[in-house]
């Protein structure tokens, strides 16, 4: 044996689980498909989004929450609906959800604590919804950021892998492919594949796959933490779903291009089963990268409520899809809809006033106040006066970004953007206008004025997320700034179907013998424990918690 246990990728829900097994003494070998710059995987890229229930931080807030309405939440976001049958895709994925939401409301936050990972004071209102009590969306704030942002999250558990190395107790294999899992009387019992030419790319580049020799490593079980499909663009299309509409003709990249689900099909090849391969989670509110690591290096916008979002052909957007609500919704609107279904972006106008405001850029590289955990810049960036340092300078130099002091030149720009002109100055500024007419008042009957009050009510949008309510046309709040919005691929929603201890399941409903996945390869847990949408902080905790589910069942059992 060369260890007790194989770990089949180095981010973060293979860290967490080679954790729990070197506390419980377990020897452990990980092998990594890339160079030792890129511990931590998709995680150390993240904003570092935590989802919390019932949290001192929210207290301090003044926000009251508790199990049973974030589980109201999960449940009516997730949707599921492949529960019946002899082997229903969601048996287990519900099971998980609840088992997370549990972990959320209870120790989630000391055992994070106990691991090194520290929270901001800051909670973050994510995914409100589509408008009804039960349905997608959080009722209440319940994005906790960590401090460090996402570093904050997987460093600790680097940083631990890396000193069990030291000790003998970790062997680190990069530049491994895996190929294929080795099977012995239907128990998994090790990995063989490709060993890679040596290759220093910095962190999330591209790297060779230059074959130089082979491999074979044997242990007692292995734990798939792989990851899924958002860096394979056609992989993707394959799957994308027909209730999604079509899939863009082009769209760019949240995560590095080795994300490209190989283990997946490897994993079903020896055995195990696929599930819910249709659900997935990609943004509409991505920008290129002015300075990309990776190709079609993409960065979500995580707007506040107050943008005025346009179609591609210059209309305004319905309820529920609104910035920061329902990001299923708004996608399904912008691929089902017939005229605009032709066309891959849609449009943010919005004032200096709400850009300073209301923009935060996802990933740990784009918010470097709480990564490198500066308090007092933290509070000059996010309370003070002007955008944040990152914000202002997509502003400058983003292809996506254009700013004019009159609505007529915004368009003009606007429309020197795409390859013909689609925007009618005429109906922008007749929509922007009638905006404008619901501002002068605490109460309106638009839906989205209606949101931007009631995100004001809140203590922790009111001082950081949301300005205050104004016209877009008021010269004092200006310039205008339009900002051109691509889909951009993250996540897969669905994976291997687990059970409650991260056993990968059969096409028969029983345990694959000595085959555990966690984090996104599993969709997260159980299969899909999202369903069809995510409440947000729920991607790190569901590879935190599948990674120490399938660490603790090895380290029991073994």
């Amino acid at each position: 044996m060369d260890a007790d246990v194989i770990i089949v990728g180095g981010g973060l829900a293979g860290l967490v689980a080679a954790d729990e097994l070197l506390r419980a003494g377990r020897r452990v070998a990980i092998v990594e498909q890339e160079n030792p710059a890129n511990l931590g995987g998709q995680a150390f890229w993240s904003f570092g989004g935590l989802f919390l229930v019932d949290s001192p931080e929210q207290r301090r807030l003044g926000v009251r929450d508790n199990f049973d309405l974030a589980w109201s939440d999960w449940r009516g976001s997730a949707g599921w609906d492949r529960l019946d049958g002899p082997l229903p895709e969601d048996e287990w994925a519900a099971q998980w959800g609840r088992a997370y939401v549990e972990f959320a409301a209870g120790e989630k936050r000391s055992w994070l604590r106990q691991r090194g990972i520290k929270l901001t004071p800051m909670v973050g209102w994510a995914e409100r919804g589509g408008g009804e009590a039960f349905g997608h969306g959080n009722s209440v704030p319940r994005f906790h950021v960590a401090w460090g942002t996402g570093t904050g999250v997987s460093e600790p558990f680097a940083d631990r892998a890396r000193a069990a190395a030291q000790t003998g107790r970790l062997t680190f294999h990069h530049r491994r492919r895996v190929d294929r899992l080795l099977m012995e009387g239907g128990r998994a019992t090790g990995v063989a594949g490709a060993i890679l030419a040596a290759d220093d790319a910095p962190r999330g580049a591209p790297s060779n796959r230059n074959r130089v020799g082979d491999f074979t490593l044997r242990a007692q079980a292995v734990v798939l933490a792989t990851g899924g499909i958002g860096g394979d663009h056609e992989k993707v299309r394959r799957f994308w779903p027909e209730r999604l509409g079509v899939p863009p003709k082009a769209m760019i990249t949240g995560v590095p291009a080795y994300v490209d689900g190989r283990m997946l099909d490897i994993a079903a090849e020896a055995g195990g089963r696929l599930v819910n391969r249709d659900r997935m989670w990609h943004y509409v509110e991505g920008v290129q990268n002015w300075d990309p690591i990776w190709p079609r290096h993409a960065i979500r916008i995580l707007p506040g409520p107050s943008p005025l979002w346009l179609d591609a052909l210059g209309r305004r957007l319905p309820a529920p899809a609104l910035p920061g609500h329902d990001t299923i919704a708004t996608l399904r609107y912008l691929r089902t809809t017939p005229d605009i279904a032709e066309h891959d972006h849609s449009w943010f106008i919005v004032t200096q006033k709400i850009l300073e405001k209301e923009f935060a850029l996802s990933g740990s590289e784009q918010n470097l106040d709480i990564t490198d955990r500066k308090f007092l810049k933290v509070l000059r960036s996010r309370l003070g006066g002007g955008a944040p340092p990152a914000v202002d300078a997509f502003k400058r130099k983003g292809a996506d970004f254009v700013v004019a002091d009159d609505l007529e030149t915004l368009v003009a720009k606007m429309n020197a953007l795409t390859e013909r002109p689609l925007l009618d100055p005429a109906l922008v500024r007749r929509q922007v206008e009638e905006r404008d007419a619901q501002m002068d008042n605490p109460y309106s009957k638009d839906f989205q004025v209606m949101s931007i009050h009631n995100s004001r009510r809140y203590l922790g949008d009111r001082m950081a997320r949301t300005s205050p309510p104004h016209r877009l046309l008021d010269p004092k709040a200006g310039p205008l700034i339009g900002v051109r919005l691509h889909v951009l691929t993250r996540k897969s929603l669905g994976g291997l179907q687990t059970d409650l201890s991260g056993r990968v399941l059969k096409a028969d409903g029983t345990p694959l013998e000595g085959l555990y996945a966690a984090g996104e390869a599993a969709g997260f847990g159980g299969g899909g424990m999202h369903g069809y949408n995510a409440l947000e902080g729920t991607f790190l905790g569901g590879c935190l918690f599948s990674g120490r589910t399938a660490g603790r069942s090895l380290a029991a059992g073994l």
